[in-house]
């Protein structure tokens, strides 16, 4: 199906990945939910009661999921695959691409190859290749391509990243990121989507490091710009017979500027920990010359804290009013998105090739383990 050419009062300035003959909608934009599962939940925040969308389909192989998600919007239409999408007829714009991982490459080819823009739930893909491939289908259809980040909209690590910019705590020395996955608390998940986790795991990549690590890895990309060098460790744990979850593991790097990080994971599977979505205690800490800056959680709720800490000069200062909903942060990277639609102007975040760098930065930390923790340049990955 030929999608209809948008309405438009100029036209977009391009990342690398995006053509000059996108023209940005004054109308509200024509979308598709393709994926109904658990993180459906999360990612239509950002459509309900935003003018700039009108939600006109809702795709997944599921009755029952279709069924459940059609109360959300009684005027869309239903349909158990993309191909039963596009020959319908109906007039779509722009896809909120929900897949399992290891159906994103066909299936992103899929959505691009039909002339739709595509907002592609992360990690983008396990492998370079299968990188090129859609960022070549993009190209090729003149569409554009947008790999969803949602924690570089997490409001305490936007605060974070104001305070560093601003000098509050001097010129920056360090800083590390902890994550402790626990295996007692948060929300149901089916067992569909862990399913479709252990074949990553079968493919040599991990739910910690790969899967939720990409958020992790895309916050220091975010922070402190590109990646020159990359030391990991990564462990292995088994948690039921066959499958093993990637932790512990320690990965340090060095940006260009010459700022080191380092990410600790740890497993702790007999932990309570209170959250409303996944169970994952997070934080981030940037130390300055002159004090620091620390995120107490993100996910889950494990430091009943204020969720951000500024620390200068003897003084405290704690943030109790920052919007700290994890997915408040789903609901403003995809209104970012869609109002990036009707605009065509700043960052995607992330384009596609944006999100290569996330890749590679995860591929030079598998690089680095297998090889026994030596330096490995992410531009070296192949």
């Amino acid at each position: 199906m030929d999608s209809a050419n948008p309405p438009a009062a100029h036209a977009a300035k391009p990342e690398a990945n995006n053509l000059m003959t996108f023209q940005p909608y004054d109308r509200p934009v024509r979308a598709a939910f393709v994926g109904l599962g658990r993180i459906y939940d999360l990612n239509v925040r950002a459509y309900i009661d935003n003018p700039d969308v009108e939600v006109v389909a809702l795709v997944d192989p599921s009755e029952e999921r279709r069924a459940q998600r059609q109360a959300d919007w009684p005027g869309a239409r239903t349909f158990g695959s993309t191909a039963e999408l596009a020959a319908s007829g109906l007039e779509v714009d722009a896809v909120e691409a929900l897949l399992p991982i290891p159906l994103h490459v066909e299936g992103v080819i899929e959505l691009l190859n039909n002339g739709w823009h595509v907002n592609l739930q992360k990690p983008m893909c396990n492998d370079l290749a299968d990188a090129e491939k859609m960022l070549s289908a993009a190209r090729a259809n003149d569409r554009i391509f947008r790999v969803m980040e949602n924690y570089i909209f997490y409001e305490p690590l936007r605060k974070l990243k104001e305070t560093v910019e601003s000098g509050a705590i001097g010129e920056v020395s360090g800083y590390h990121m902890k994550m402790v996955g626990s295996g007692r608390g948060g929300w149901d998940v089916p067992a569909s989507s862990y399913e479709w986790q252990f074949q990553q795991m079968r493919n040599g990549r991990g739910v910690l490091v790969f899967d939720d690590g990409w958020h992790k890895l895309a916050t220091a990309l975010w922070l402190f710009g590109p990646i020159k060098e990359v030391r990991a460790w990564i462990g292995t744990t088994e948690v039921i017979p066959t499958i093993e979850v990637d932790a512990p593991t320690t990965i340090l790097w060095q940006h260009e500027n010459g700022i080191r990080g380092v990410w600790d994971i740890t497993l702790a599977p007999a932990m309570y920990l209170r959250s409303d979505y996944y169970t994952n205690d997070e934080r981030w800490e940037v130390t300055g010359q002159q004090g620091y800056a620390r995120v107490n959680r993100c996910t889950g709720r494990g430091i009943q804290q204020p969720s951000l800490d500024v620390y200068a000069e003897g003084e405290m200062r704690s943030y109790h009013a920052l919007d700290d909903d994890w997915a408040s942060s789903f609901r403003d990277s995809g209104r970012h998105w869609l109002r990036w639609l009707h605009t065509g102007e700043g960052p995607l975040l992330w384009s596609g090739d944006e999100a290569v760098n996330v890749l590679r930065f995860a591929l030079a930390a598998y690089a680095s383990s297998e090889a026994g923790g030596v330096g490995i340049d992410p531009a070296s990955v192949s």
